[in-house]
């Protein structure tokens, strides 16, 4: 901290009196609690907290202190909970202003907050790091900076968020679209008949093919998703972080086959076994698929879909394990009375226990393609207990899926609102 002196400083919320070092204070959980450490005049302090007294260093803050106590709870044991006969939205206002959002809650909590914001259609609007419009007083170099970068990255991650983002947001979805259409339209026979050449020629990248008007486009589009995410990542927070996130991995195994490819191409030759083959290239070139994935970070569909998996892995792992334990004992049953009995008839698509395990996956999923069907009785009664089974095992997960699905889509759904409130707000300015 710039600002004050002694070894600790004291946070007084509602009349409740906490105590902690200037070095606790850097990465304290609280974004609001965290941003005096930067405070370098009064003024910023003020900006910050409603009072301040020098002498004895401590903060005051006109906030329910008894909502801040169960916020502290979180800090020190990672639980965030409402406070009893509180209500959830006046706590929420609380959790906002002391910098926490809806997914901090414990579970129960989270859809609590959910159906209490439907029921009255409630939305926050969570406040700036920098202050509202009462603090456009002279900043530092280093504060300005940061305000800076946390405006590209808003203006990147968020597309509701200003008027770039969203021409940013367009733009990017365009080139999306553009680059889909190509790669679609590369594999039709009248693409290559004027050409004469082969799948294995058209997944080479020569000179020749760059000239031509797919391969200007593709490099166009390539380069735009080059340099899109070279910006995120150089506006980004934490760059493990960055680097960790799902779209990201995306976004890095749709661009990097392009440019390995080009690179097999100029160090191994055009004439190449590599290059004759073809099917490694071809392997490299259908990664572009990938990109239809990066329209998750403007719809919030697609975030919700990705949220939702994110957060009922272990429900999907149990349904999967569901499926599994049927599969072992439907399929090998099916083999046993199909094939495996000499009942008179045998039926050659069950001759063995993998063969049968198709057979039971689109039973149970009712799907139910046709190509192999038993023929004697035991096995019509055995696939009838298969498919009444399927429906059974599937709908078991579906509520927790289902109920995880509107929590993710309503949190999504208030973030974006919050966005568009302070895009308004730019309007209206």
């Amino acid at each position: 901290m710039n600002f004050g002196r002694g070894p600790s400083v004291v946070l007084n919320v509602g009349g409740t009196r906490y105590s902690f070092s200037r070095e606790v204070l850097k990465d304290f959980p609280l974004r609001r609690v965290s941003r005096l450490h930067g405070c370098l005049s009064e003024q910023d302090v003020l900006e910050v907290c409603d009072d301040y007294d020098r002498e004895r260093n401590e903060y005051f803050f006109d906030r329910h202190s008894e909502a801040f106590g169960f916020i502290m709870l979180y800090v020190r044991h990672g639980h965030l909970r409402f406070v009893p006969h509180m209500c959830e939205l006046s706590f929420y206002n609380e959790m906002i202003y002391w910098g926490l959002e809806g997914s901090h809650l414990d579970y129960c909590c989270q859809r609590r907050l959910d159906d209490r914001m439907s029921e009255t259609c409630t939305y926050y609007a969570a406040e700036e790091p920098n202050g509202g419009p009462e603090g456009k007083g002279r900043r530092p170099p280093a504060a300005e900076g940061r305000k800076w970068l946390e405006r590209m990255r808003r203006t990147f991650e968020e597309p509701t968020s200003s008027v770039a983002a969203q021409v940013l947001a367009t733009v990017s979805i365009l080139f999306v679209i553009v680059s889909m259409v190509v790669l679609c339209a590369s594999t039709l026979p009248e693409w290559r008949a004027p050409e004469n050449r082969s799948v294995e020629e058209q997944s080479r990248y020569t000179a020749e093919s760059v000239r031509e008007p797919s391969g200007i486009i593709e490099a166009i589009c390539i380069g735009w998703f080059t340099a899109e995410c070279i910006v995120r990542f150089i506006v980004s927070k934490n760059k493990c972080e960055f680097v960790r996130r799902p779209l990201n991995i995306i976004d890095l195994l749709a661009i990097t086959p392009y440019y390995i490819s080009v690179l097999m191409t100029v160090f191994t030759g055009e004439n190449s076994q590599l290059q004759r083959a073809g099917v490694t290239l071809r392997v490299l070139r259908m990664m572009r698929i990938f990109w239809v994935i990066k329209l998750a970070r403007h719809f919030i569909g697609l975030q919700t879909l990705g949220l939702t998996l994110k957060r009922c892995y272990r429900e999907m792992v149990m349904l999967l394990v569901f499926i599994c334990v049927a599969m072992a004992i439907f399929s090998a049953l099916s083999q046993l009375l199909e094939n495996g009995l000499d009942l008179g008839t045998k039926n050659k698509d069950y001759a063995s226990i993998p063969a049968a395990c198709w057979w039971v996956i689109i039973s149970m999923t009712t799907v139910g393609y046709g190509d192999m069907c038993p023929i004697t009785v035991p096995g019509r009664i055995l696939g009838g207990i298969c498919v009444v089974s399927g429906i059974v095992l599937l709908a078991l997960p579906i509520t927790f899926i289902y109920h995880s699905f509107v929590q993710c889509y309503h949190e999504l759904k208030f973030r974006s609102a919050r966005y568009s409130r302070s895009l308004s707000a730019e309007f209206l300015n």
